[in-house]
């Protein structure tokens, strides 16, 4: 099992905070985390995808590839692209260009994200939601089988016999569909051969098995090798020394961040009782010493039957650079070798 984090490059809260000093310096630590990650034996980092002053990740590709120029092996990927709203050319211009930047490091994991400010934002109307996605995911997939495109769709100019360059590195770049919990998405997965990463930040995560299964059943039916359907799950977590402290550091922040969300959505405000529900043994949340959280992953893994990746999603706590870093540490010296134990 492959083990990360997942970052949506949070701007920390403060007096300073939005300024373009105060992201100068949020932006270099998450690169030196990067780095960090890098060195202590995590597998993979992926940066998200957000159009909001509290995230700093509206251009993934770039910080991806700043952080490949200061990293040796870790896989560097997205979580998520958010496919709806971008040119699937420039998508796999971007990270063709990764690839060969981090010599063969690069994957994709392309999504419809967990907030629809990009729509707008780039002039697509969301009762499309759903039409526009098929629609740029099957132009990416072509784009990756073959130089020379032919190709006509509803929301985008066609490509008549056009080349797509640079090529990356790998034969095939990977491509994961990252889901939340909506029944299409997991069996369009299936249906295509992908990889599946899955988001579970709330609920019990054993909940999500029917799912897989209709995932996996559907990539059977289509003819695709059980080895190619390949399930990642994507939750929030943090580790430190002792289950108190981890508790202690992560709550204040995650209570914030999720009561401000929960006022946009409709949510009642985030409370201890809530968070203990969520971080108990069946919950989604993996807050913990190195200990529970190494067993609760293999918990998670038995339940979904078999996942082949894990990534934390830390930083929208309200951690401090130190505390994030002495997280991955540990993830690297206790947690991957427990879980691989």
């Amino acid at each position: 099992m492959e083990i990360g984090i997942d970052s949506f490059a949070a701007s920390p809260l403060g007096t300073t905070a939005g300024t373009p000093e105060h992201n100068m310096n949020a932006l270099h630590e998450l690169l030196d985390r990067i780095e960090l990650a890098d060195k202590a034996g995590l597998d993979v980092f992926g940066i998200g995808e957000h159009h909001r002053k509290e995230f700093l990740d509206s251009a993934p590709t770039v910080i991806l590839a700043a952080a490949a120029a200061r990293t040796n092996r870790i896989k560097l990927t997205s979580a998520v692209t958010v496919l709806s709203a971008a040119d699937p050319v420039r998508v796999f211009q971007n990270f063709a260009t990764l690839d060969l930047i981090s010599k063969g490091r690069a994957e994709i994991v392309v999504g419809r994200g967990s907030f629809t400010e990009s729509f707008p934002l780039f002039g697509y109307n969301l009762q499309d939601y759903n039409e526009v996605f098929a629609e740029k995911l099957d132009l990416l997939l072509k784009i990756r089988e073959n130089e020379h495109i032919t190709w006509q769709g509803k929301f985008r100019p066609a490509l008549n016999d056009q080349t797509v360059y640079p090529r990356p590195l790998q034969e095939k770049l990977p491509i994961w569909l990252g889901v939340g919990g909506t029944p299409e998405s997991f069996v369009r997965a299936g249906v295509l051969g992908l990889p599946l990463m899955v988001a579970v930040i709330g609920g019990e995560t054993h909940r999500f098995r029917p799912l897989i299964d209709l995932y996996r059943e559907a990539g059977k039916e289509a003819g695709h090798s059980p080895d190619t359907l390949q399930v990642g799950l994507h939750s929030l977590g943090y580790v430190a020394k002792t289950s108190e402290k981890a508790v202690e550091e992560f709550f204040p922040g995650y209570a914030e961040t999720f009561t401000r969300i929960g006022r946009e959505r409709g949510w009642p405000p985030v409370s201890r009782q809530h968070f203990d529900a969520q971080n108990a043994e069946r919950g989604a949340l993996l807050v913990g010493s190195p200990e529970e959280v190494a067993a609760k992953i293999l918990r998670h893994s038995e339940a979904l039957g078999g996942i082949s990746r894990f990534t934390f999603q830390m930083d929208n706590a309200g951690l401090t650079h130190e505390q994030l870093q002495n997280a991955i540490q540990l993830i690297g010296d206790k947690v991957i070798p427990l879980v691989h134990k």
